[in-house]
């Protein structure tokens, strides 16, 4: 399988990004903004946390509008996976490829530190190798993270099961206290939480490898 992870002006967790695609076994390409296509074969394509172009006008809205970002487009509408983190669940927002706003945190202060994580559905390939319900710890690491959507958008993720982690402890006032959604087709993540900072034991802990070897495991059956 393989992974396509991008870089911003600003992205600041690209490798540790691709250091977790890797661990989980995917061949891993790197690509720049300026870019206008993907690797040929990538099966999933990653867009990492930072602060892409200083997070000027809103976080996420240049990098949605750079060369690379219609190559995602085109990646995601033809059923290919995408998985965004911090600022890339920002970017792909600003996308349209997932729902919803981030908004400042609600106590006006950046949030660095470990925080509990419900897995609310394991209906994707991305959590399948989760419990529903399975409490985990994941470092957040955010100034923008209060999740925001309308009464109506927020009735559709519940109804349709695409909500994929909520915080145990809202620290960012979100709706619902999501954490992370997913795209009409399942194939599309977004999450503020950081993964890809606790796939070694080394590091800081293992709760986030068995998102990356459940996309694994996933596409291979897809």
């Amino acid at each position: 399988m393989k992974a396509a992870v991008v870089t911003f002006p600003g992205s600041n967790c690209d490798r540790d990004l691709a250091v977790a695609f890797e661990r989980a076994g995917f061949e891993v390409a790197r690509v720049w903004h300026k870019d206008t296509s993907l690797p040929a074969g990538t099966d999933v394509v990653g867009v990492p946390g930072g602060f892409s172009f200083g997070d000027y006008l809103r976080c996420g809205a240049i990098a949605a509008q750079s060369p690379i970002a219609a190559a995602i487009r085109s990646h995601a509408d033809r059923g290919g996976y995408v998985l965004g983190i911090c600022n890339g669940f920002q970017v792909l927002t600003e996308m349209q490829l997932l729902p919803g706003a981030l908004m400042r945190n609600a106590g006006l202060k950046f949030i660095c530190k470990s925080i509990g994580l419900q897995v609310t559905s394991t209906d994707s390939a991305f959590t399948n190798a989760y419990v529903k319900g399975q409490q985990i710890a994941v470092p957040v690491a955010h100034h923008d993270g209060n999740y925001t959507i309308d009464t109506d958008g927020l009735a559709a993720l519940r109804a349709e099961d695409r909500i994929a982690f909520t915080y145990t402890q809202n620290p960012n006032g979100a709706a619902a206290d999501i954490a992370g959604v997913l795209s009409a087709n399942r194939r599309v993540l977004g999450m503020m939480p950081h993964p890809e900072r606790v796939v070694d034991a080394r590091t800081g802990g293992t709760d986030g490898a068995a998102l990356f070897a459940s996309l694994m495991g996933g596409m291979a059956l897809a």
